[in-house]
């Protein structure tokens, strides 16, 4: 089953895409906790709050266009990459960021979530894919122009951001 050729696994892929998206931000948030940076945890767990209304309306999409969702395997769902491309890359990620590195990530995630959805509605024969496909993307559209004006809230911070003369040291 392709998302190109299946309205059903199309809508598995927008599902499973904003679940991996809020549980990466959720433990994004749970690391920042870990790491007394309170204002980039309240970042990420307002991500993953997103990333669940909008799991929760492809949700809703299927059971009204498709019959519900295919039980798809881990290895059935068609990625650009090796994973979602909405799930924030952690190699992004630090300790010390601060609220504009984590928007930064979001930005990059919604940028990979838009160029999936255009890519499906640019690539299906399949007119309900397209609709959706097309759908869904304008929305995320929106969510980068959006990322990018809170961004603008925020200083880019310095070269050195990341200087810590006590780093954590693990204990063996």
């Amino acid at each position: 089953m392709s998302p190109l050729t299946d309205l059903g696994s199309f809508l598995a892929h927008a599902v499973v895409l904003e679940d991996e998206a809020a549980t990466r931000y959720r433990e994004l948030a749970d690391a920042m906790a870990v790491h007394n940076n309170p204002d980039v945890e309240a970042l990420f767990r307002k991500m993953s709050e997103y990333s669940d209304m909008h799991r929760a309306d492809a949700i809703e999409h299927a059971e009204q266009h498709a019959g519900g969702l295919p039980d798809l395997k881990p290895w059935e769902f068609e990625w650009p990459g090796d994973e979602s491309p909405e799930s924030g890359r952690l190699e992004s990620t630090h300790y010390l960021m601060t609220p504009y590195h984590a928007l930064e990530l979001a930005l990059e995630a919604e940028e990979g979530a838009f160029a999936f959805y255009s890519s499906i509605a640019g690539q299906t024969g399949d007119p309900a894919i397209r609709e959706l496909a097309e759908e869904f993307s304008a929305e995320e559209k929106q969510h980068v122009e959006a990322l990018k004006k809170w961004i603008a809230q925020y200083p880019e911070p310095p070269e050195n951001w990341d200087d810590d003369l006590d780093p954590p040291v693990p204990v063996d």
